[in-house]
C-alpha cells in the first residue's frame, strides 16, 4: 500500500471511530422506517414521523400544523439542510414543540410529492427539493418553499425564524391562515378537474389530426436544438430519454435524416462530456452547463435503464460501435454497482463523497465530503497512479489539466481537480502521440482501468439500496433490450434474476397488488400506476428475449390490475394511485407529463397496444386509444412534454409487424434469423417465437393463425405479418432482412 493510501485509511478509521465512540443519539420514530432517506434523518433531534395516520391524527388532536419536508437520499441540498438545520438541537426546539414534524421520502411516495408540488408551484413558493410545507391539520397548506437557510441569507429567512412566525400567526390568525389554506386547496382541486376536462374533451375533436402532430412535434424539437452541443435549450440539461425515443420514431415514420440526426448528435455529445462516468459507466443526473461537461454527480438507475435504451437504438440506427461501447458500460455499471444479490436493481447513488484534501495552515492530511469527490482528478493523482507517459496521453484526452478544470466548490476545500470528459478525439490523441487510432484506443482502455481499480479505494458515494419497482421496470427493458442487440446473454440472466427476485419481494399473486418498493426484507406502499405500466412494459420487453411466457403471463396480469385500479374508464388515462391509497389526499391526480421518465399513462398506452397485438384484445387497445384522446391537447400544443406519449401515438398510427419465427431457440438458424430482426430499428413490432406444440398451442389462445406457423424443410422460418396479414414464410435470413426492410415484392401467405 502506498504510503498515501495508508494514512487514508488511517483518517477514515479515525472518522469512523470519532463517529461511533461518542454519545449515542437519540432515535425518532424514523428508526422504524425502511427508506435510506428517512433513515438518513432517523438521528435527528427533531421528532420525525412518517407520513400516515399517526401523524395526521396527532396534528388533529393538538391543533397543531404539519411541517413536511420531502426529499431523497441522493438529494444534495437535501444534505446540506439535514446538516445544517434539522441535525441542530436548537432548531428541533423550534420546530417540535410547535408543530408536528413529517418526512417524506419521494421515491416511495410519489404522488404525495406530486401533489404538493403541485401546490407550491400554483402559490409560487418554487419548486424542487427539499421541499418543505406547512399544512393545517387537515393536508392542506398554507405556507413552504424549498431550501431554508440555518441563518437568513440570499434574501432568505432561516428555518428557525420562519418556523416563529408561522407559529405566532397560527396563535393569533389561524382562521385567516386556514382560509388561505382552503383557497389554495380548492384552486388546486378546480385546476385538476379543468386540466382533466380540457384533455378529455380535446382528443375526440381532432381525431383526424392526429398524424399532423408527429410532424408538428419535429418541427418543435428543431426549433429547440442545440446545434453546436446537442440536446436542447441552455444550461442546465437533462438526459431527457423520452425525447429521443421519440425522434428515432420519427426518424422510422417519415424518412430522411433531421430526426435521427438531433437524437444521434445529442447522444455522442453526452457520451463524450463529463455527464458520463468514463471510467466506471453510467451516467449521471444532469449537465449543470450547456455543453454536458459538468455534471450534478447524483446517478439514477432510471436515467441509466432508459439511456442505455436510447444508446441500443442509436447502434440500431447508426451502426456506429461508439453507441454499442456506451450502452454496454451503462448496464455493466448497473450490474456491478447498482444490483442486489438476489437480482433487484438499487435506485440511486449520492453525489456527494469523502476526498482527502490538504489544511493550508498546516499541510496536514483531512477528509471531508463534497459533491462528486468520488469521480474527480488531480493532474498529480493522475500521474501517481499512470505513470508521466501514460498520464500525458489519458490527460489529453480527457481534460486534465494542472491547475484543474473543474469549478471550485464553494468551501474551498479541493482544487485543482479535474472531471474527465472527451476533450479530444481518439484519432487526435492518436495523431497527438505518434500512434494508430487502435494502439490509442488500447492504451487509453488500460489507463482507465488502472484509474477504476485506484478510485475503487476511494470512499464511495453512498448508496440507496431500496428496490422500486418502476425503475426495475425500466431496467428490464434495458437488459432485455441490451441482451438482443448486443446479442450478449450475459444481460438476459441478470434480466431474469430480477424478475424473478421482483415477482418474490414485490408482488402477491393472491390479490394481484405490486407493491412500489422493497429493503432489507421488506415492502411499502402499494405500487402506483407507473410502477405497473413500467413493469409490464419491462416483462414485455424479457417475453421478446426470452421467449419465456411466463413473462408474458406477468405482463398481462399486471396490466389488467392496472386498468382496474388505476384507468379512468370514463375519460382515459391512468391516475397515479388507487381510490384506496388515494384516502387522504388533497386529490387524486393524473400526472400527464413525459419528463426524465415517461408518465405512467404514456407507457401504459404504448404496452397496451404493444399487448393487444399479441393477444387481439380489443379491450387493452380501446383503454391505449381512448388514453390518447384524453391527452391529445397535450400532444397537439406542447409535444416536448408528451414525447413518450407521442411514441404511443406513432405506434397507434402505424400497422405494426408481427415477426413470427418457428425454430428451436439453440438453432443457429433460429439464432441467426433472431440477428436480422435485433440488428435493425423497427419500434413498431411485436416478436414471436414458436418453439413446439406447447408454445404454439399457448399462442395461439390469442393468436389462431400461429396454429400454421412452422420450419420450412426443418429450418427455422420467419414469418413476417402486417395486421395479421403475413407474408409467405423465408427460412432464408436475407430474403426476411428484404422482407423487413420493405425490398421484398409482397407475396402474402394463405
Amino acid at each position: 500500500m502506498r504510503p498515501w493510501a495508508a494514512f487514508g485509511a488511517l483518517c477514515l478509521a479515525a472518522a469512523a471511530f470519532a463517529e461511533t465512540a461518542g454519545p449515542a443519539k437519540k432515535m425518532n420514530a424514523l428508526s422504524k422506517e425502511k427508506s435510506p432517506y428517512l433513515l438518513q434523518h432517523a438521528d435527528n433531534p427533531v421528532d420525525w414521523l412518517a407520513w400516515g395516520e399517526e401523524a395526521f391524527e396527532r396534528a388533529r388532536r393538538e391543533d397543531k400544523p404539519i411541517f413536511l419536508s420531502i426529499g431523497y437520499s441522493t438529494c444534495h441540498w437535501c444534505h446540506v439542510m439535514e446538516r445544517e438545520s434539522f441535525s441542530k438541537e436548537e432548531v428541533a426546539r423550534e420546530l417540535n414543540g410547535r408543530f408536528v414534524c413529517v418526512k417524506v421520502d419521494r421515491e416511495e411516495r410519489p404522488d404525495v410529492d406530486a401533489l404538493y408540488m403541485r401546490a407550491a408551484a400554483g402559490a409560487g413558493w418554487g419548486g424542487g427539493w427539499p421541499l418543505n410545507l406547512w399544512l393545517t391539520p387537515e393536508l392542506k397548506p398554507f405556507f413552504g418553499g424549498t431550501y431554508f437557510p440555518p441563518e437568513p441569507r440570499w434574501g432568505r429567512p432561516s428555518l428557525a425564524e420562519l418556523a416563529g412566525r408561522i407559529d405566532e400567526l397560527w396563535r393569533t390568525r389561524k382562521e385567516d391562515l386556514r382560509k388561505d389554506a382552503e383557497a389554495l386547496s380548492a384552486q388546486l382541486e378546480q385546476a385538476e378537474f379543468a386540466h382533466s376536462t380540457a384533455t378529455a374533451s380535446g382528443g375526440r375533436t381532432e381525431k383526424g389530426r392526429r398524424a399532423e402532430w408527429l410532424d408538428a412535434a419535429l418541427r418543435a424539437l428543431e426549433a429547440s436544438f442545440d446545434d453546436s452541443r446537442g440536446g436542447f435549450g441552455q444550461a442546465p440539461k437533462f438526459p431527457t430519454p423520452p425525447v429521443q425515443n421519440l425522434l428515432f420514431r420519427l426518424q422510422a415514420r417519415r424518412g430522411g435524416k433531421k430526426a435521427a440526426d438531433m437524437a444521434l448528435r445529442t447522444l455522442r455529445s453526452m457520451a463524450r462530456g463529463g455527464i458520463q462516468d468514463h471510467l466506471g459507466g453510467g451516467f449521471h443526473r444532469y449537465s449543470t452547463d450547456a455543453g454536458w461537461r459538468v455534471p450534478h454527480f447524483e446517478k439514477m438507475l432510471y436515467d441509466n435503464a432508459q439511456l442505455a435504451v436510447n444508446f441500443l437504438e442509436a447502434y440500431q440506427v447508426s451502426k456506429d460501435p461508439e453507441f454499442s461501447r456506451t450502452a454496454r458500460r451503462i448496464l455493466d455499471y448497473v450490474g456491478r454497482d447498482m444490483t442486489h444479490p438476489q437480482g433487484g436493481f438499487y435506485s440511486a447513488e449520492d453525489a456527494d463523497s469523502l476526498l482527502f484534501g490538504v489544511d493550508k495552515g498546516t499541510d496536514s492530511l483531512h477528509a471531508a465530503k463534497g459533491e462528486g469527490a468520488f469521480y474527480l482528478w488531480t493532474a498529480a493523482e493522475a500521474e501517481s497512479e499512470l505513470g508521466p507517459e501514460r498520464a500525458a496521453l489519458f490527460s489529453y484526452h480527457y481534460g486534465i489539466l494542472p491547475e484543474g478544470n473543474a469549478p471550485e466548490d464553494p468551501h474551498g476545500e479541493f482544487k485543482r481537480r479535474n472531471i474527465l470528459y472527451e476533450a479530444r478525439t481518439v484519432e487526435e490523441t492518436a495523431k497527438e502521440f505518434g500512434l494508430t487510432k487502435r494502439e490509442a484506443e488500447s492504451r487509453l482502455s488500460q489507463a482507465r482501468e488502472t484509474l477504476l481499480k485506484a478510485r475503487a479505494k476511494r470512499p464511495r458515494p453512498a448508496l440507496d439500496d431500496k428496490i422500486i419497482a418502476s425503475w426495475n421496470g425500466l431496467a428490464l427493458s434495458a437488459f432485455a433490450r441490451g441482451a438482443q442487440t448486443l446479442e450478449d446473454e450475459a444481460y438476459l440472466r441478470r434480466a431474469e434474476n430480477a424478475a424473478r427476485f421482483l415477482r418474490a419481494n414485490l408482488y402477491d399473486e393472491g390479490s394481484g397488488t405490486l407493491y412500489r418498493s422493497w429493503r432489507d426484507g421488506g415492502r411499502s406502499v402499494e405500487g402506483m400506476a407507473d410502477d405497473y405500466a413500467f413493469m409490464a412494459a419491462g416483462l414485455l420487453d424479457l417475453y421478446e428475449a426470452s421467449f419465456d411466457p411466463q413473462w408474458l403471463d406477468w405482463s398481462l396480469k399486471l396490466s389488467e390490475s392496472m386498468l382496474e385500479r388505476f384507468y379512468d374508464a370514463e375519460k382515459g388515462g391512468f391516475y397515479m394511485v388507487s381510490t384506496q391509497t388515494a384516502r387522504g389526499l388533497l386529490a387524486r391526480i393524473m400526472v400527464d407529463q413525459d419528463g426524465s421518465e415517461p408518465s405512467a399513462g404514456s407507457m401504459a398506452a404504448l404496452t397496451l397496444l404493444r399487448l393487444a397485438q399479441i393477444t387481439d384484445r380489443e379491450d387493452l387497445r380501446k383503454a391505449a386509444e381512448k388514453t390518447l384522446e384524453r391527452f391529445a391537447p397535450l400532444m397537439d400544443r406542447y409535444p416536448r412534454a408528451a414525447a413518450q406519449m407521442l411514441c404511443a401515438l406513432d405506434f397507434s398510427l402505424s400497422k405494426p409487424k408481427q415477426i413470427l419465427i418457428a425454430g428451436k431457440r439453440d438453432d443457429p438458424g433460429t439464432r441467426e434469423m433472431l440477428r436480422v430482426v435485433h440488428s435493425r430499428y423497427l419500434p413498431n413490432r411485436i416478436l414471436i417465437l414458436i418453439e413446439g406444440e406447447e408454445a404454439r398451442k399457448r399462442l395461439s389462445r390469442h393468436m389462431p393463425f400461429v396454429k400454421g406457423v412452422y420450419p420450412i424443410q426443418g429450418k427455422a422460418s420467419a414469418y413476417i405479418c402486417l395486421n395479421y396479414a403475413c407474408e409467405l414464410p423465408t427460412n432464408d435470413p436475407r430474403a426476411a432482412g428484404d422482407i423487413l426492410d420493405g425490398k421484398a415484392a409482397r407475396k402474402p401467405f394463405p
